[in-house]
């Protein structure tokens, strides 16, 4: 993946703009020493790495207005980083640019349980908004994989989703408001603690847009009083493609279970190795979750085990009590985590229609034999956000490149199936280069006019979502 060579302008400037942000900075709360800038030179997305010219920590939206207006005033490119737990690249920093993490902004500033939101700074982890109301039988409903570390200004900026979005959406759909700092300093406020406000729907603009429109500061959250109860049934196939097609039929039924989570052989034997969850070793597997009073929840699961019955499981375990519940979800979210235990890995996160599901895993297990890289799925199978792990070896020379080929071919063919390039993940760098496979030239202009108007100058966020040569002459002109 190409970078814009730094500009050497800002480079010979460095110790000017240090001292000025150390103006209006705690001391500790700006970082240039190159061996402690290393530590935010790359995102989860490790195979590209470049230190930063700088690394700031602000604690409030004042301190992130008058780290921006500096930046301004000095032309410096600044990408915003919530935990860097991001799988596109989303956090890559350039050469010239100054990184903004949020990660010391995390407290609880409101909460309000009879219009049912709470209001929090951006650097406050995904897990810990729930711990926060989960005393008072609420909680808040996107859970990415990385819900531990991730921050909400990631989930806002990339418009994350987790396991139970089939039932609740992802961060969009729980996104109330937001205050946002522009790259000029001014700071804004969007919606609000409450449901469609009048106007333009900017804060629809805002999430998903990757931190090229502004530093989101503050968020205001929907939180959910927590259901009555929940039930997850594990469910093993002997092919991923009778596994496809056993959720296209659930999804048909119109059944709407929490989750529909899928794993493959390959993540199968790595997080049973990894967890010791207590998996059938077969080709595929589904965890099925539902939720609701004890009656809502046997009907539902008797319906579910009905459809699934069709397809000839070679396992159907239904969870009895609280600790069988937990231990089957332990692999599944431990998945990630195992796989990184055996071998380098790209996670992707195309998209796709629910019946395209026989279709893309079968071509995917064609096209893995076609590269010769092995692959392993595990997605949230309910609203067809695929996760194929490329596996490669990144000490072997030609197989990240082989490996971002076969990507890309994935990547392809969602969008050829009538899915996208993203479904939580985001296009940071990973992707840019293919947004001219699923958008015409008219579609990135729009866009792209989108970030001409938060953004002039083009400083925020350098060398992600568009076709960098589209980004050079944009920040050029």
């Amino acid at each position: 993946m190409d970078m814009p060579q730094p500009n050497a302008a800002i480079l010979s400037r460095k110790a000017r703009i240090i001292e000025r942000l150390r103006e209006v900075l705690p001391a500790d709360a700006v970082v240039d020493d190159p061996n402690e800038t290393r530590a935010y030179e790359c995102d989860a997305l490790t195979a590209y790495r470049c230190p930063p010219l700088a690394a700031v920590l602000p604690r409030s939206t004042a301190e992130v207005s008058a780290v921006l207006k500096i930046c301004h005033d000095e032309g410096v490119p600044v990408v915003p980083r919530g935990s860097g737990t991001s799988l596109a690249g989303g956090a890559l920093p350039t050469a010239d640019s100054v990184i903004l993490g949020v990660a010391r902004m995390n407290a609880v500033l409101e909460t309000d349980y009879d219009n049912r939101f709470i209001r929090v700074q951006s650097g406050r982890t995904n897990l810990s908004v729930t711990g926060a109301v989960e005393t008072d039988g609420f909680f808040y409903a996107p859970d990415p994989s990385s819900q531990l570390a991730c921050a909400i200004a990631g989930n806002i900026a990339m418009n994350s989703g987790g396991a139970h979005c089939l039932k609740y959406g992802v961060t969009t759909n729980n996104l109330l408001g937001v205050t946002m700092v522009q790259m000029d300093g001014t700071v804004v406020e969007i919606g609000g603690p409450w449901m469609d406000p009048a106007g333009l729907d900017l804060l629809g603009v805002i999430c998903g847009s990757e931190g090229q429109l502004g530093v989101v500061t503050e968020a205001t959250l929907r939180i959910l009083p927590k259901p009555e109860g929940a039930r997850p049934v594990l469910m093993g196939f002997d092919s991923n493609e009778v596994a496809g097609a056993c959720v296209s039929d659930i999804i048909k039924a119109g059944v709407l279970p929490v989750a529909i989570e899928f794993m493959d052989r390959p993540c199968i034997e790595a997080t049973e190795a990894f967890a010791k969850a207590g998996y059938p070793m077969c080709e595929a597997l589904l965890i099925v979750e539902v939720e609701g009073s004890p009656a809502e929840i046997d009907e539902q699961l008797g319906l579910i085990k009905q459809i699934a019955g069709r397809h000839n499981p070679v396992e159907l375990r239904e969870a009895a009590d609280e600790d069988q519940a937990k231990r089957i979800w332990l692999g599944r979210k431990s998945a990630f985590g195992a796989m990184g235990q055996i071998n380098d890995y790209m996670c992707l996160d195309g998209t796709i229609p629910v019946s395209s599901l026989p279709h893309v895993l079968r071509r995917i297990g064609e096209m893995s034999k076609e590269f010769g890289l092995d692959v392993a799925n595990v997605f949230h199978a309910g609203d067809g956000n695929m996760h194929p792990l490329i596996l490669f070896d990144a000490n072997k020379p030609g197989d990240l490149e082989k490996c971002e080929a076969f990507g890309a071919e994935i990547l392809k063919l969602c969008v050829e199936v009538g899915g996208c390039l993203t479904g939580e993940h985001g296009v940071g760098i990973e992707k840019r280069d293919l947004m001219t496979v699923q958008y015409a030239p008219a579609d990135l202009e729009a866009q792209l006019r989108v970030k001409d108007v938060f953004d002039p100058k083009w400083l925020l966020n350098p060398a992600k979502v568009f076709p960098l040569h589209v980004t050079q002459s944009r920040r050029a002109a």
